[in-house]
């Protein structure tokens, strides 16, 4: 794991995870696109770290990231969290499995992007079924834990728009089966009337408004930081050469600071010079 507040930071608006969220990516950038998928919120994803624990070097990983980068499942960049009452900004590291283009990034940063799980995966190699939606495989596993509430894939489809505004709200997985499974009645005669009236009676109040945290993307090869949109894949105008280096000031060194300092002594002695000749 990394420090406290810094790491892998998981990017909303992810599609469930199946076995196939990473073959449009060669081999070894899938590989470690899973790894990273797999680690907890938080855990050191840096090229050290990973060449650690995978069977890849530093410069293999660099390379790897870099297109994960392009591939629009990675972004490095700063946040400032409202507040907190600090003027620190801390490094951040946004992962997603679902790939992401420029113009998603870029309402990540304005802190826009909604948080919609119940938008459907592309149809898995060799399958014609989609992806079942979050709200969709919780209905479905009911059954495991309380058998009286078994529902048919049809009752489970209708529902799922009332489970996904519990997720809206805030709501886990654990909360809304625990809202639903807690004190059944003896017996249950009709399972998808009950859990109905129950997503419907104890759905929790929406979230009061919280103002998102100020966040900037960085440049990947030089570490400047920009507005999303000028960052095209994660890179600036610069680094990719599509415009000249533009002018930094950067304060003088020591030494040209005590010459021009030297020079300006020794004009000031030749002017009081002339004026006591005069």
């Amino acid at each position: 794991m990394a420090n406290p507040g810094y790491g892998k930071r998981e990017a909303p608006d992810q599609r469930p995870r199946t076995n196939h969220d990473f073959a449009h990516l060669p081999p070894r950038e899938a590989a470690v696109a899973a790894y990273i998928d797999r680690l907890p919120g938080g855990a050191d994803i840096s090229v050290k770290t990973l060449a650690k624990h995978l069977p890849y070097g530093q410069c293999a990983l660099r390379t790897t990231l870099n297109n994960l980068r392009r591939a629009g499942h990675l972004r490095r960049g700063r946040e400032h969290l409202t507040g907190t009452g600090s003027q620190l900004w801390i490094t951040r590291t946004w992962f997603t499995r679902t790939a992401r283009g420029d113009d998603w990034w870029a309402r990540f940063t304005r802190g826009d992007v909604p948080t919609e799980y119940e938008a459907e995966s592309p149809e898995e190699p060799g399958s014609r079924r989609p992806t079942r939606s979050r709200a969709f495989i919780l209905l479905a596993a009911l059954g495991r834990t309380a058998p009286a509430l078994s529902l048919s894939e049809a009752d489970c489809a209708a529902l799922a728009p009332l489970v996904g505004e519990w997720f809206e709200r805030g709501a886990n997985e654990e909360s809304v089966r625990h809202a639903l499974t807690a004190g059944l009645p003896t017996p249950v005669h009709s399972p998808a009337a009950l859990i109905r009236r129950r997503l419907t009676s104890k759905l929790p109040p929406e979230p009061a408004a919280v103002r998102p945290p100020l966040r900037m993307l960085e440049c990947a090869k030089c570490g400047v930081p920009g507005r999303a949109k000028a960052l095209a894949g994660g890179v600036c105008g610069e680094c990719r050469g599509e415009c000249a280096p533009a002018h930094r000031d950067t304060p003088p060194l020591a030494p040209t600071i005590h010459a021009r300092a030297a020079e300006i002594r020794a004009a000031m002695a030749r002017k009081r010079q002339e004026r006591t000749l005069v």
